[in-house]
């Protein structure tokens, strides 16, 4: 396993489709997944700070979770399969650990809600991830700059020609 850190969460002009974006700790590789508009949503305000007064869908289940004694360990982005992330969010009750599967959106605005790492497995990244382009890197003028050539590297190998049909 992997630990991975939240780099970003991107919404595409275009499309309105959001990215997440996770870089591993301490590496350079970055894993990219396409992610519903509510658990970017989700995931962006509590990463901003962003108070609600009522509980949303994974603050909810956060609760439950803790509530019936529980705790929320860390989630693993297990498995990649026909473009399709799967996930496992690891929860501890009385010293016994259940792997309950989740979308991979979901288990990782859970992590951030209850403050756990996210892991990925090393078969994941080997078939995702994306390394920064040392040709992007060195014409940049600016450390703002810089922090985007992930994501540019990323939109530009994608294949745009399948859409819409």
């Amino acid at each position: 396993m992997i630990e991975l850190t939240i780099h970003s969460v991107f919404v595409s002009l275009l499309t309105r489709h959001r990215v997440v974006l996770l870089q591993e700790t301490g590496g350079e590789r970055y894993l990219p997944i396409w992610i519903g508009a509510n658990e970017a949503d989700a995931i962006a305000m509590k990463l901003q700070g962003t108070r609600v007064s009522r509980p949303l869908t994974h603050d909810l289940l956060v609760n439950v979770i803790e509530e019936l004694g529980g705790e929320v360990e860390y989630v693993l982005v297990s498995e990649l399969k026909n473009n399709t992330f799967y996930a496992r969010v690891l929860v501890s009750v009385n010293g016994d650990t259940q792997t309950i599967d989740s979308r991979s959106s979901d288990a990782i605005a859970i992590a951030v809600r209850a403050g756990v790492p996210v892991f990925a497995d090393e078969s994941v990244l080997e078939q995702a991830a994306i390394l920064p382009s040392p040709d992007i890197r060195s014409g940049l003028s600016s450390p703002d700059d810089q922090s985007l050539d992930v994501f540019r590297d990323f939109v530009d190998s994608l294949d745009l020609d399948d859409l819409g049909e």
